[in-house]
Order: structure tokens, then sequence, then C-alpha cells
């Protein structure tokens, strides 16, 4: 099977505000949208690696790669042309509601599986599987669990970091965000002492930054505190499309361009790997 480039599509960005949905509730189906001509996909440009705006207005990142290489390998497979993918912002704490609006046909944006969100949108996935964990600036004296009680603890709305947090770390101080760049402001403030979510986010950020940030990991007993599953989020009741884009995710994992893409995208430290599309045995 030939490589899918980003090339391969038309590419232009769109913010959320001002702008309504093209398409409506009633007739949204990701294989009708390929088939179409025209697909509008979803995903934050704030984290760098995974989705970001390069110099000249275009979308770059592994997420990006994975949308494009899912979106372009349905079209082959049915025979018809690639699609236009128009890319929209997507917040986290909006992706469920802007796909069952019809505001977008596919979120691509680090979107952790949980039970919680399967009953707002279909997933198809899960391709990769990252860890929560923590990023201070340099030089910080957190190490990791043992080192959080009393600390201030940044998460950004619509992520599930607030929730392992509670659980796992009852004496830490939560502040929450509207986005990881107002989350990275108060880090480099003082105004908090840590930022957590996924390592494969924060991997972005301390990249992104040397000497200034550093990720730390959230390990209890030498094991992961826990597991992040990302997938692909579509709208509700959409099983022959979570079906083709599954087919589409094992088909990049066997050819190899998931590892090209994570190479190319994400630092070493980012912990990542692939994952089993399909395989929901992990909200059991």
């Amino acid at each position: 099977m030939r490589s899918i480039h980003l090339a391969a599509a038309l590419v232009s960005v769109l913010g959320v505000s001002g702008l309504s949905a093209c398409g409506s509730p009633d007739d949204q189906d990701l294989l009708a949208q390929i088939e179409s001509g025209r697909v509008d996909v979803g995903s934050a440009f704030t984290n760098p690696g995974l989705s970001m705006m390069r110099d000249d207005g275009s979308p770059a990142g592994l997420d990006i790669d994975i949308a494009t290489y899912v979106i372009n390998s349905i079209a082959d497979d049915n025979g018809w042309d690639h699609p236009e993918i128009e890319w929209r912002e997507t917040p986290p704490g909006q992706r469920a509601s802007l796909l069952d609006n019809g505001y977008v046909d596919m979120v691509a944006s680090n979107y952790s599986i949980d039970a919680k969100r399967t009953k707002e949108v279909s997933f198809a996935g899960p391709y990769l599987l990252t860890h929560q964990a923590l990023l201070t600036v340099d030089g910080s004296d957190i190490t990791g669990l043992e080192s959080l009680d009393g600390k201030n603890l940044c998460f950004v709305t619509g992520t599930t970091a607030a929730k392992t947090l509670r659980e796992d770390i009852p004496g830490v101080v939560l502040a929450e965000y509207d986005s990881y760049t107002a989350c990275l402001d108060a880090l480099r403030a003082g105004a908090v002492d840590a930022l957590s979510t996924d390592a494969a986010i924060l991997s972005g950020f301390s990249a992104h930054e040397p000497g200034v940030f550093q990720l730390v990991p959230l390990e209890r007993d030498g094991a992961p505190l826990n597991d992040e599953h990302y997938g692909l989020g579509l709208p509700r009741d959409n099983d022959a499309s979570v079906s083709a884009v599954n087919e589409a995710l094992e088909k990049m994992h066997d050819d190899g361009s998931f590892d090209r893409f994570v190479d190319e995208h994400l630092a070493s430290d980012a912990a990542v790997q692939a994952d089993t599309p399909g395989d929901m045995s992990f909200l059991n």
C-alpha cells in the first residue's frame, strides 16, 4: 500500500468562533463525507508533536498525519478520490458537542477513551497507548507521586487528568484552566507547581522549550499510574464508519506508518506505543 502524506490533502483551518456547522446530526456519516469529497476534522492545534500550526498556516503533528492517513486509506479502499480535509479548531472541552452538532465529522485530538465518553461519542481505535505524567519547570523538586502532597497542579477542562488526580493523589490542590497555553503560562509564572496530562502531550511541550520544562513520570510500584488509550472520535451510532476507520488504523500499524509518524513527531521520552484498534476490553 502506498504511503499517504499530509500533502495529499487540501488543507484549510477554521476556528470555532463565528462558524456554524456545515452538516447536521442527521446526515453525519464519515464514509458519505469522504465519498462526497469533503471531510471536516477537529483538532486542538495547541500540542507540539500532536497537532500544531506551521508558520504557513497548515497543521502538522501525529494526530494530523493519522487522521489524513485514515481518511485517504478509506478513500483508496473504496475507489474514491482523496477528499478535501478542512481542519477545524476543537478545544478539549468541546469535542463531544462539536461532533454532536455536526460541526466536525471526526475528532483527531489526543482523545482518550473512557466509559463516560463512550456514551457521548463513538470511538474508533484505540490506536495509541500512553500514560498520565507531570510537566514541571526544569529543576523542580517534584520527582513523582511521593512529592506531590500540597502541590498545586494544573489540568485542562475536558481532559481526564483531574479524575485520576483526585482518586490517586488526594493531597494535591487542583487548578482548572481552559487551555494548555494557560496552564503553561501559569507554570512559567509559578502560579502552579506542575501540569498534569498524558505523557504524549507533555513530551511535546518539553521538547518545544528545552531547558524550560521537564517531564516527570507518574508511577506506583514501578508501574504507570494509569493507561490512556487514544481513539478517533466519531458521531454516535456510526458503526460502519467505526469499522472502516479501525481497518485503516490496523493497516497503519501493519505497514509501519504509525511508527514512522511517532518517530517524526514525538520525542523519545513520550512513552507511547501502538494500541489495538477495536479492543475496548480496558473499559471493563
